[in-house]
């Protein structure tokens, strides 16, 4: 299969787990959305488990790559902080749903093993990327605790903001966090 299609499987599986969770996608559903068969599907990815480890691990690695580096946001000028927080407010305004590695958290009691250890990875790479970011700018003091309450008042924001429909909430769920960054707090 040619890498776009395997990309294309992996978009399309990313934006199902998104709007409807582990039990939102099939092999079926996939390929339809592809223009494939789902064998096809299966002969890169034999397995459910398989295919969602895939999506979480491309969604981590593209979240993460995206954001850049703290210090480079902070030598441009930049607040990396406020980058992170502006990357899930994007989700909102781009109407994709949940974050996906939030949507399969949830659902964690219930899923496979090799699942829930790539939800870990993404909440990890989470923690150490807002670790770096606070560090950057200067904001060390609990800095461990901070990185998991910004990582955690993200994704309930995001929780909010889609249960309600509306920008402003996810924005009034976070200002906390900016607040926490330029000294408003």
């Amino acid at each position: 299969m040619p890498q776009d299609k395997e990309k294309a499987i992996l978009k399309i599986t990313q934006e199902m787990i998104r709007r409807g969770g582990y039990n939102g996608f099939s092999f079926r559903n996939i390929a339809a959305a592809v223009g494939i068969k789902s064998s096809s599907v299966h002969y890169h990815y034999p397995t459910k488990e398989d295919l969602a480890v895939a999506a979480a691990q491309n969604y981590t690695n593209e979240f993460i790559d995206n954001l850049g580096e703290p210090a480079d946001i902070v030598a441009q000028g930049g607040n990396p902080i406020e980058s992170y927080v502006d990357a899930f407010r994007n989700v909102v305004l781009n109407k994709s749903g949940m974050c996906l590695c939030g949507v399969l958290a949830a659902e964690a009691d219930n899923l496979p093993e090799r699942v829930v250890a790539e939800l870990n990875v993404f909440f990890e790479k989470n923690v150490e990327w807002l670790k770096n970011a606070y560090t950057a700018i200067g904001n060390t003091n609990n800095i461990e605790a901070k990185a998991v309450q910004t990582l955690s008042s993200l994704q309930g924001a995001l929780v909010v903001a889609n249960a309600g429909g509306n920008i402003e909430k996810f924005n009034l769920s976070v200002a906390h966090i900016l607040d926490d960054t330029t000294g408003n707090s």
